[in-house]
């Protein structure tokens, strides 16, 4: 390189590729060096440090590897160090520490290793230190109180543990303090309460106990506090009612209890407030209604009681709203009906009361739905076909009557239809065959009658469908073999008729197969042996006859079948299924023989040659068919 007086090189956002030559070093008055976003591989040459002028160096989003030269601590006068999203490592070098007019150090995103220094401590002009996403192990050094002048400090994703040192509330300067995904442990220090000027706390995911500490509501400028994912215990503090500026507060995914204080009403510029999978219980204060911004509230896996607050969407702003597994009683908030600003709504498992015909409007913008597993009543409302942004809904386990409406049929988008354990009559609609999206079909444990559309066969993503305990009758339609997605099909426990269609075997994905309990005749069709990805297999309580088909044994992922009460006869399958089935899985079948256990009578050699012969028979019996056949209707050209 013969740019002697060259001063300001900036290579970035280019294609650049191979390693940086040592002869770099010729640049002797450089002081802006950028290399960013480029190709580049190998070491950084350690060559680099005799740029005695450089202020920035820039070499981050490259493909560098190996460690980061213990020579860059010569570089006295960098201001900023760039060199995250590459594959750096080894430690960080001790000699960092020398670079005392640096104010950025960006490291992360490598797989840096070994401990922070205490050297870090020396860097008493940095502003932003960012070290996430390593490999970083050990405590978080107290030297890092020292940086006096730090505004950003992130050290999370790596495997930082032990405690969070309570110097680091020396930091006054400090925004936002970032510890999360790491594995640190104890209290979280009451000392943190000083850090007036920050504004975002994330300490989630990690192993922290103890309880809140009531200091936090010293935070005032605070707008983000993500303490989700610990073991903390105890109550929310009262004190958290006085961070006014908050806007998202996620406490999940601890052991809190207790109740919510009338002071969360204090929040005024709450947004985001998730308190899911605690132990909080009693009931939700009406003060919550005052959060006019709320856009997200998680209380699902808890312990509340009482009635949902009545206008939590007076603001129309809420997106999502998850109350689920509570114990929640009384109707659903008469403000949710006109809420058009609603995406996902979790309420299943409560004991919520009232007309569902009535309590639901039509929402442009819903995505998911679930009032499962309540007390409610009424029918399913025509409205739901009318959102057509709709793709998961769920009205399943509650006291719904009436027939299904065709309107749902508009629904395209909907992915999953759980209709299941209601007392729903009438026909399934076959307007069901315009849900082109729909991947999972649960309508079981109803009342509805006829027969399975011939519509479903345009359903081609289907996956699952469980029409069981209904009183479905007529045949099982062969277009049912047209859908190739199925793994899970189970029609027990209806008034099904006729043959197994042979079109089944069509189903090479299907693992689970319930046709038991119907009025199903004729026998098992061979052809169903192409199953091969069947793990269970439920033909029990029909009225299926003859042999179970010898190439069964052919099907070496079947773990479990049921052909109990038919009227089977002959040897069973050479297939581990079957010798291993339960006697209560073969029973009420007068002719099956075999060895399993002492339930079935050992098929003698007479039987098993009269079981050949009729096989061949029945071959004979199609051949001589197909001959007259042929006489009768000769070839014509």
């Amino acid at each position: 390189m013969s740019f002697p007086n060259l001063e300001y090189l900036d290579l970035g956002l280019n294609k650049l590729f191979d390693v940086i030559p040592p002869q770099i070093s010729n640049l002797s008055k450089l002081y802006y060096l950028d290399l960013s976003t480029n190709q580049l591989s190998g070491r950084i040459p350690p060559e680099i440090s005799l740029l005695r002028n450089l202020t920035f160096l820039g070499l981050y989003e490259n493909t560098f590897f190996g460690d980061i030269p213990n020579e860059i601590g010569s570089l006295k006068s960098l201001v900023g160090l760039y060199l995250f999203k590459n594959q750096l490592n080894g430690s960080i070098p001790r000699s960092l520490g020398d670079l005392t007019s640096l104010t950025h150090l960006y490291l992360y995103n490598n797989p840096l290793s070994g401990s922070i220094p205490e050297e870090i401590g020396n860097l008493k002009s940095l502003v932003i230190l960012d070290l996430s996403a390593n490999n970083l192990n050990g405590l978080i050094p107290p030297q890092i109180s020292y940086l006096s002048t730090l505004h950003y400090l992130d050290l999370s994703q790596n495997q930082l543990s032990r405690r969070i040192p309570p110097e680091i509330s020396l930091l006054k300067n400090l925004t936002k303090l970032i510890l999360s995904k790491n594995t640190l442990f104890g209290d979280i220090p009451s000392e943190i309460g000083n850090m007036k000027s920050l504004v975002g706390l994330y300490l989630y995911n990690n192993q922290l106990n103890g309880s809140i500490p009531r200091s936090l509501g010293e935070l005032t400028c605070l707008t983000t506090l993500y303490l989700y994912g610990n073991q903390l215990s105890g109550t929310i503090p009262n004190e958290i009612g006085n961070m006014k500026s908050l806007v998202d507060l996620d406490l999940s995914q601890n052991q809190l209890s207790g109740i919510i204080h009338a002071s969360f009403g204090n929040l005024t510029n709450l947004e985001f407030l998730m308190l899911r999978a605690n132990q909080l219980s009693g009931s939700i204060p009406e003060e919550i209604e005052n959060l006019k911004k709320l856009a997200q509230l998680q209380l699902e896996i808890n312990q509340f009681s009482g009635y949902l607050p009545r206008n939590i969407c007076q603001s129309g702003k809420l997106t999502n709203f998850s109350a689920s597994t509570n114990n929640f009683s009384g109707p659903i908030p008469k403000t949710l009906k006109t809420c058009t600003s609603l995406f996902r709504v979790h309420l299943q498992r409560n004991q919520l009361t009232g007309n569902i015909s009535e309590d639901f409007g039509v929402y442009p913008n819903l995505d998911f739905i679930d009032v499962s597993h309540n007390n409610l009543y009424g029918e399913v409302s025509n409205n739901w076909g009318q959102c057509a942004q709709l793709k998961t809904l769920r009205l399943a386990g509650n006291n719904l009557t009436g027939s299904i409406p065709a309107e749902i049929g508009n629904a395209t988008q909907i992915h999953e239809l759980d209709l299941s354990s209601n007392h729903l009559a009438g026909t399934i609609p076959k307007e069901f065959g315009r849900l082109s999206s729909l991947v999972k079909l649960m309508l079981n444990g109803n009342q509805l009658s006829g027969r399975i559309p011939s519509e479903f066969g345009s359903l081609l993503d289907l996956e699952y469908i469980d029409l069981s305990t209904n009183k479905l009758n007529e045949s099982i339609p062969s277009i049912v073999g047209d859908l190739f997605r199925l793994h899970y099909l189970n029609l027990s426990n209806n008034n099904l008729v006729q043959a197994i269609p042979l079109e089944l075997q069509k189903l090479v994905q299907l693992t689970d197969l319930d046709l038991s309990h119907n009025s199903l005749g004729g026998m098992i069709p061979s052809e169903m042996s192409s199953m091969q990805s069947l793990l269970t297999l439920n033909l029990s309580h029909n009225n299926l006859s003859g042999f179970i088909p010898t190439n069964f044994q052919d099907m070496r992922g079947l773990l479990y079948i049921d052909v109990s009460y038919n009227q089977l006869e002959g040897p069973l399958p050479n297939n581990s299924a079957f010798r291993e089935a339960p006697p209560e899985a073969l029973k009420g079948n007068n002719g099956l023989c075999g060895k399993v256990g002492a339930l079935l009578p050992p098929c003698n050699e007479h039987g098993s040659k009269k079981h050949q012969k009729r096989c061949k028979e029945g071959r004979s019996i199609r051949i001589k068919t197909k001959t007259t056949s042929m006489k009768k209707f000769p070839f014509q050209f």
